[in-house]
Parts: structure tokens; C-alpha cells; sequence
């Protein structure tokens, strides 16, 4: 069967009293938007349609910076959940597939979930999606009988019986796309909000004859997303999951509760992650890895066996190597170590690449910004760096080659040379007790001129 969907994100969501669209806050360094597109990625859908409102021009940035691919559609007036669906008929002109209905502010629907509703799908007109809610509060009820969908009905609207109901409705809703446009296209806005609910095509459904139904879902799958509170409820349920998917993939966690994760983390099995390890987007980590206390990784791929920190930084671009070991206090950006290497202290290796079994030594900075451009330094096989060497970009080190502390190396090092950078060494005797003398002498007058 074939699948688009329609993911609604045209939202203002004024309670985030936030000057950024609602779909765009971020839960685990991704947009909440794209939390949607990655769930409803799980059914490989034809076609994705993002209806935009408020902020449309960045929220379909972020869509597209997702997928290419996906396309948009803009609700100019936010009329309700019926109107912004209807939005996305014209993207979905011709198509005779089912469309499944997702919303932006709505990130945690499972895969299951999903090829549940596929599978109900098959044998009824309209799926709904609806969860037994600890607190019904103001959600929408589903009024069922037997496995048959008489009706949503909105808490505005709803009498005392029927908000006694505890089914409630998500607004995920799936049909065939002509079945669902030409509901919509029935839908009135005559309730008391004044808009067109999507909700009432299921009333519409039943009276043409057709067949509807809801399935059901964990509650926490449904979590909307309308306050910095509840932003921040998503977080935590977000790293709760995350947690316990990396112990019960293989993964030690010492102090799980202090770990980070992005939302497209990916670790080995047998990786060891201490505490307080944060992990931005775009980190894999290979399998019996080692990731030391109060680092810090984004868009780095770490090789089996690595070890990384205490307080080690990777950022985008760092590529360690089986084995390599990268120590605390090491700022690691757009550059390869290679296998065995070793930058253990208080060092910068950006836009480099380092060969096997080197060894940088404590406080090694690779020089590569003069203000205006980037340039590469590339150090060889089994180089041996200096503690405090300056390696000023462009520049290579040979196989083999080595440099003395303290070190300024402006030049290429030829294979298994040794290079020595720095000013002569001048003593001048006696001359540290006669500055000593003089700066205390100068100290004291001051002192008698102040008092």
C-alpha cells in the first residue's frame, strides 16, 4: 500500500512565548519537527507534506534541510486542524495512495504504532489514533461502539457523558488521500471555536456509509508539545528512552542518569560511556569504544576501541581511527587521527590529519585560521611532537619527523628529520636579583606616594 503523509506545523504556539515557530524548539539537538518527519520516515512514505503558517519560511528551512524532497504547503489563516489538511490537497493532486495526518508538535509516535494504524487501515475507510488518557482534561473523546468509531467529539462541544469518556483522540488520522479531501471538503466551521475540525470528517465518514475505527497507543506517545514546560517534560522522556535503548543494547552507562544523547546518537555495542558525556547530533561511536567523564562529542565518527577524555571535545569533522586516544582538555575539529595515535593533554588539532601511532605532544596547537582562511597541517606516520609546539598551517610533517618543545614549525619537516623552532636561549647573570631589587624598590615608593 502506498503512503504520504501530511505533517501539520503551522502553529504559532503562543504558549512557548517564543518569537521561533513552535515546531522548531528543539528536543535532544533536533527540531520537535523533525522528531515528526523521522517517525513518519518508518512507513517510507511517496510523499511529505509540511503545511507551514507561522514562520513558514523557517519552518520549511528546517523541513528541507530534513529532506530535500519534502514538500510544503501554507496555511495562511490558522482555521483549524481541517483547513490546514485541506492545504495539502493540491501537493497531493492526483494521488490515490492512503495519507496519513502527523502533527509537528507531536514527536514520539512509534514505528508500531504507525504499521498498526497501516494494518487497521486495510480493513476500515478511517483510522483514528487515540490513547486512554490518565486526565482527560480538554482532549477530544472518541465515542466507540465495539470496534466501530461513531464519532470524535471536542470537550468544547461535548456533553457530561461524553466527557466522562477516557479514549481520547490524538488527531493522527489515516485514509486514502480522495477520501480524506473530500471529507474535509464537507467539513463546517459551525461549532463553538468557529473552525474546521478534522476531527468531524469521522461523523461525515459514518454518514456516507463508510467505515471507522481507532486504535490505541500509549499515552506518552502522544505527548503534545505547547510550553517550555512540557518542552522540557519531552526532553526528559526523550534521554529516558535513549537511556534505557543504549543499556539494553549493550552499552555501559556508570551513571546513566548524567548522559546526554542527540536524537540520531548511534553507539557500538560493548561502548563504555562514564558520566556526563553529552553527545550532539550526527555522533556514532564503534563498538568497545571508551568515552571518558565530562566530554563533549558532535558530528565525529569514534572507531572501535578508541578511548576519549576526561574532558575531551570533538567537534564536527573529527574522525578517530581504531585505538586512537584523545586525553583531556583535547579539542578535536575536522580532522582524521589516525590508528594508534595519541593526543593526550591540552591540545588543538583542527582542519589536520594526524598518522598512525603519532603522538602529539601536551599543548601541540595546529595554527589554521589567518584570519581569513582555513588551511590543512598533515602529520605524518609515527611523528613524535614536542610538548608546546605551534604548527603554523599550511604545513606538513614527514613520516618519522619530530620537533622540540616549544617549537614554532612555519616550514615542512622532511621525512624522519628532527625540527627545533625557537628563539636562542640568552642568560644574563645576575640580572634576575637586580630586576627583583629594582620592582620592589618601585613598589615600596608607590605604596609611600598612595599612603
Amino acid at each position: 500500500m502506498s503512503i504520504s503523509l501530511i505533517v501539520l506545523a503551522a502553529g504559532q504556539g503562543t504558549r512557548m512565548k517564543s518569537d521561533l515557530p513552535k515546531v522548531l524548539h528543539q528536543i535532544a539537538g533536533a527540531p520537535m519537527l523533525v522528531h515528526a518527519l523521522q517517525a513518519g520516515s518508518a512507513l517510507s512514505p511517496d510523499r511529505t507534506v509540511v503545511v507551514t503558517g507561522h514562520g513558514s519560511e523557517a519552518v520549511a528551512a528546517a523541513a528541507h534541510d530534513h529532506d530535500p524532497d519534502i514538500l510544503t504547503a501554507h496555511q495562511a489563516t490558522q482555521d483549524g486542524t481541517g483547513h490546514a489538511v485541506a492545504q495539502a490537497e493540491t501537493a497531493l493532486a492526483g494521488y490515490e495512495g492512503d495519507a496519513i495526518v502527523l502533527y509537528g508538535d507531536t514527536p514520539f509516535i512509534s514505528e508500531d504504532t504507525l504499521h498498526r494504524m497501516v494494518a487497521a487501515r486495510a480493513q476500515h475507510d478511517v483510522v483514528v489514533l487515540g490513547f486512554e488518557a490518565a486526565d482527560p482534561g480538554r482532549y477530544g473523546r472518541l465515542v466507540m461502539s465495539g470496534d466501530t468509531l461513531e464519532k470524535i467529539v471536542e470537550f468544547k462541544d461535548a456533553d457530561e457523558a461524553t466527557r466522562a469518556i477516557t479514549f481520547c483522540n490524538s488527531g493522527v488520522i489515516a485514509a486514502s488521500a480522495p477520501v480524506l479531501f473530500d471529507l474535509i471538503r464537507a467539513v463546517t466551521n459551525d461549532n463553538a471555536a468557529g473552525e474546521y475540525y478534522l476531527t468531524d470528517i469521522i461523523g461525515i465518514a459514518r454518514d456516507r456509509g463508510l467505515s471507522a475505527t481507532a486504535i490505541a497507543c500509549d499515552e506518552a506517545e502522544t505527548m503534545g508539545i505547547n510550553s517550555r514546560a512540557e518542552l522540557a517534560l519531552a526532553e526528559a522522556a526523550f534521554q529516558a528512552r535513549a537511556r534505557a535503548t543504549a543499556l539494553d543494547d549493550g552499552i555501559t552507562l556508570t551513571a546513566p542518569e548524567t548522559v546526554h544523547f542527540a536524537y540520531d546518537t548511534v553507539l557500538g555495542r560493548d561502548t563504555i560511556v562514564e558520566p556526563n558525556v553529552v553527545f550532539g547530533p550526527g555522533v556514532t561511536v564503534e563498538s568497545g569504544a571508551h568515552i571518558k567523564a565530562f566530554s563533549h562529542l558532535e558530528g565525529c565518527h569514534v572507531s572501535r576501541g578508541a578511548i576519549v577524555g576526561p574532558y575531551a571535545r570533538l567537534r564536527p569533522g573529527a574522525e578517530l581511527a581504531e585505538d586512537t586516544r584523545i586525553g583531556n582538555f583535547v579539542e578535536v575539529k575536522n580532522a582524521l587521527i589516525g590508528g594508534g595515535a595519541k593526543v593526550n593533554h591540552l591540545s588543538y588539532i583542527g582542519d589536520a590529519s594526524v598518522g598512525e601511532a603519532s603522538n602529539i605532544g601536551a599543548g601541540t596547537i595546529t595554527c589554521n585560521y589567518d584570519g581569513v582562511m582555513k588551511h590543512r597541517t598533515e602529520i605524518g606516520a609515527r611523528v613524535f611532537v614536542g610538548s608546546n609546539t605551534m604548527l603554523v598551517a599550511p604545513v606538513k610533517l614527514g613520516d618519522e619527523s619530530m620537533t622540540g618543545s616549544g617549537s614554532v614549525i612555519t616550514s615542512d619537516v622532511p621525512d624522519g628529520a628532527l625540527a627545533i623552532g625557537r628563539s636562542p636561549q640568552a642568560n644574563k647573570p645576575g640580572m634576575a636579583r637586580k630586576l627583583l631589587e629594582m620592582l620592589k624598590s618601585k613598589k615600596a615608593k608607590q605604596a609611600k606616594e598612595a599612603g
